[in-house]
């Protein structure tokens, strides 16, 4: 399950946003967006959980949760939609 969180403190690295996700379950990937020039975090970010189940108890305890000084948000990740392209 993908899960988009966003509210995320800006001095957040990719290994502190993995160790706060393992404690709900199993963490397969993150995805820190950040800034092309600067390499500083954009304040979200995407972290993929083997299960359902795991990405669901994830969400439930971290949505609103104070980290740092931010509260969290935490919401299942929608699909991207394909733009569509001019035909001329």
């Amino acid at each position: 399950m993908k899960l988009f969180i966003g509210k995320l403190p800006y001095d957040i690295t990719e290994s502190e946003l993995t160790e706060l996700f393992e404690q709900y379950g199993n963490v397969i990937n993150t995805n820190l967006v950040t800034d092309h020039f600067t390499g500083r975090s954009k304040g979200f970010a995407f972290v993929e959980m083997s299960t359902r189940g795991e990405g669901h108890k994830a969400m439930e305890n971290l949505n609103g949760m104070k980290y740092k000084y931010k509260s969290l948000i935490c919401n299942e990740a929608k699909p991207v939609k394909k733009k569509k392209t001019r035909s001329w």
